[in-house]
């Protein structure tokens, strides 16, 4: 399974480009990496930007809550997440849904414009 996930604080978010296979294991991975940079920049503005191969399962993202639980991600986060890669949009979108659903943060974006102005309003309009 070949994957990359790298995690930069950028002053006013902290930027998360993923690509690669996904799993339920590369998702732990994932949100600890988060989870710890924004804590130490104290910056809880995520834009995430994932070029997929292959997305995790459904059941998989059904486990998102428990991961997000795990690692504190909470109503302190703001997540803007953008898929480039058409095929594993439906995915996202069905992340998103669970997240939705359970009052968690995470929402997605068709670009990257749109992330970032979601992001720098600071709303959830």
């Amino acid at each position: 399974m070949l994957n990359n996930i790298t995690v930069t604080f950028e002053g006013d978010h902290v930027l998360v480009l993923t690509d690669g296979d996904k799993d339920y294991e590369y998702l732990k991975q994932l949100w600890s990496q988060v989870a710890q940079a924004c804590e130490k920049h104290a910056c809880f503005n995520v834009l995430g930007i994932g070029n997929t191969n292959t997305p995790v399962e459904a059941v998989d993202a059904y486990e998102l809550p428990r991961i997000f639980r795990e690692n504190n991600v909470d109503e302190r986060y703001r997540i803007a997440w953008v898929e480039q890669n058409p095929e594993a949009a439906d995915t996202l979108s069905f992340a998103a849904s669970i997240l939705s659903h359970r009052d968690l943060p995470g929402r997605e974006f068709a670009t990257v414009a749109e992330a970032r102005k979601w992001l720098a309003e600071g709303s959830d309009g």
